[in-house]
């Protein structure tokens, strides 16, 4: 099973970067883990959120690899426990599914892009700064492996 990471940002910290690696690199190779960065719309352009987040959700679109169940961050996506997203993680992989879960940019996804979404989940009821939701999410996703093949991590 691959999961692809698709995040609007680029040039992120370094300690994003260090984090990301860390955990993705923890994970297996059958739980391949692959961040792609999509350039964000400038901001100064003039346009309107609506036009900058559709130039955004073209290049998102892709981004997304052929046959793949596409998953969009959303507030108000479905709340998951760590448990139930551990479970998720065990139904995509139980039916061979490559994953794209898609990370919008500073104003948020294209409704159409949503839309086209098979899931929308979010990990948290607070609003989070986008490097730590790369970071989040990749750490989440280790975990969710880790609760599946019993994995001492997620007792630390």
């Amino acid at each position: 099973m691959k999961i692809t990471i698709i995040a609007v940002g680029q040039r992120m910290p370094d300690w994003v970067t260090t984090a990301w690696q860390d955990y993705s690199q923890r994970l297996p190779a059958d739980y391949a883990l692959e961040l792609k960065e999509i350039k964000p719309e400038p901001r100064t352009t003039g346009k309107t959120v609506e036009q900058m987040m559709a130039a955004e959700a073209k290049r998102i679109e892709q981004a997304i690899p052929t046959h793949a169940h596409v998953v969009a961050l959303d507030e108000r996506g479905r709340a998951l426990t760590t448990m139930q997203l551990a479970e998720q993680l065990q139904r995509w992989r139980d039916q061979s599914q490559d994953i794209a879960i898609i990370i919008g940019g500073p104003d948020g996804l294209d409704a159409n892009l949503k839309q086209r979404c098979a899931q929308k989940i979010r990990l948290s009821d607070l609003t989070l700064p986008h490097p730590m939701v790369r970071v989040l999410l990749a750490e989440q996703l280790y975990r969710a492996w880790s609760i599946n093949h019993h994995h001492p991590y997620h007792r630390s």
